[in-house]
């Protein structure tokens, strides 16, 4: 029997998730969509919406669901092999590749840049980086309750101050919002709906939801139907909270070009934003509360990285992935930003839409047995785009020709793909093989059963 927990207690798990899931690219990458989007900010930002919330909470949903262990445990229902590499690959994503190197980047954009001279920054940069990931390695060496303390009073901070930032521009906007740069001039829904993959959010879902998952049972809720109820309500509390800011900060970046024109990076949209209401008070205070973030959210991915290497390679000591994954995170912070967010965009366009599918199997598997055909044949389908959007986004990073091979598979796509040059082309395949080979599964098992 279940044990009943409180309304409060629902409050506090969410507040736990939104805290994990709050980190650099929640702040950035709203405010830069908003400056880009203009007048076409609110589709935009519901397409934003679908994959920077509506997916993250699937994603939690889908962990509870499958009554998985963990992520690889969940992926090996397609293959063994497949489990490890694409659990691995997520992780790195999420840790010392992209999202890790990318907290000590945006801390020192939003709260050191304001401060310093234009020819500094390199040197001011290495300096902040190496103290930033100095401390990050030193408290996940040593991890203590100062983290989840400091995470527990930083959460609730976090959203006081944003929501009395952004109330001010609701109420005192900066300017009129302006025209969409060509970017978002056309398709809005749907370059906000890939925008959403640079959060990360989504493919974090799918390792925090063990963390909440354990919280859940440790509360006394056991049964899968129950735990699926209690993930699900402190979700909701969780994305509400994520969705609110993400709005609003949206808007904020809307109504900022009149005044500040096209920044950057979202770091700068905010720390310029909040000097313009409230002068260097406001730069300094915002700036304490983004590095007490991004060093909390950089401490928990670098201590789940380390862990789950260790497990998968036990010879190797949990400090040694630590260290090695931090001073990793160090050297690619000083690549700047701006290049971290260019870098990443290849690797997200080819494994977003695995993790997407893999969540989709997940809630269908009973209506195809559970079958690896399905598995299997839905995630070859969707490696077949994903892997090509990949190469297609790296090369329009680079700013270089498509390769001589990869012109002819874009343009086949372009021709018979749907929905393909919104980054969207493995979405109907994907849903007709799920289809097909359900239908070939059932008529199979069908048949024997009634020769038995």
């Amino acid at each position: 029997m279940d044990k009943k927990i409180s309304f409060s207690s629902y409050m506090m798990i969410g507040v736990m998730l939104f805290a994990l899931f709050f980190g650099a690219g929640n702040l950035i990458f709203p405010a830069e969509l908003g400056q880009y989007a203009g007048e076409n900010v609110w589709p935009a930002i519901t397409g934003f919406l679908i994959t920077g919330v509506g997916l993250p909470f699937l994603g939690i949903l889908a962990i509870g669901y499958s009554g998985s262990n963990n992520l690889q445990q969940l992926a090996s229902r397609i293959h063994p092999i497949y489990a490890v590499v694409f659990t691995s690959l997520l992780y790195l994503t999420i840790g010392p590749f992209f999202a890790a190197p990318r907290t000590g980047a945006v801390a020192f954009d939003i709260a050191v840049t304001p401060f310093i001279g234009a020819g500094n920054l390199q040197v001011a940069s290495l300096i902040f980086t190496f103290i930033f990931f100095g401390i990050t390695l030193w408290l996940s060496l040593n991890p203590t309750k100062i983290v989840d303390r400091v995470g527990k009073v930083l959460s609730p901070s976090i959203i006081v101050l944003l929501i009395a930032l952004l109330l001010v521009v609701i109420f005192k906007p900066i300017g009129t919002i302006q025209a969409p740069n060509i970017s978002y001039a056309s398709g809005s829904f749907f370059t906000g709906f890939t925008e959403g993959y640079n959060t990360m959010d989504a493919l974090a879902s799918l390792v925090f939801g063990i963390i909440v998952i354990n919280v859940i049972r440790a509360m006394g809720i056991t049964s899968k139907q129950g735990i699926l109820k209690a993930t699900a309500k402190s979700g909701i509390v969780a994305t509400s909270f994520l969705a609110v800011i993400y709005v609003g900060i949206a808007y904020l970046g809307a109504v900022s070009v009149e005044k500040l024109g096209f920044l950057d990076t979202g770091g700068q949209v905010l720390s310029q934003t909040a000097y313009h209401y409230f002068g260097t008070f406001g730069y300094v205070l915002l700036g304490i509360v983004i590095i007490l973030a991004c060093l909390t959210t950089a401490i928990g991915l670098m201590i789940a990285c380390g862990e789950y290497f260790h497990t998968l390679l036990p010879k190797v000591s949990y400090k040694v992935f630590v260290t090695i994954f931090t001073t990793f995170c160090f050297v690619v912070a000083n690549f700047g930003l701006s290049n971290i967010i260019t870098y990443s965009v290849p690797l997200l366009m080819f494994i977003y839409p695995l993790a997407i599918v893999l969540m989709l199997l997940t809630f269908t598997s009973p209506l195809f047995h559970h079958s690896q055909l399905v598995y299997i044949s839905a995630t070859i389908v969707t490696f077949i785009v994903s892997v090509i959007d990949g190469f297609k986004a790296l090369c329009e990073s680079l700013e270089i020709a498509y390769f001589n091979w990869l012109q002819p598979v874009i343009t086949l796509y372009e021709q018979h793909l749907p929905l393909y040059s919104h980054g969207l082309g493995w979405l109907l395949p994907v849903v007709i093989t799920i289809i097909l080979t359900s239908v070939i599964v059932r008529i199979k098992s069908a048949t024997t059963v009634h020769a038995s």
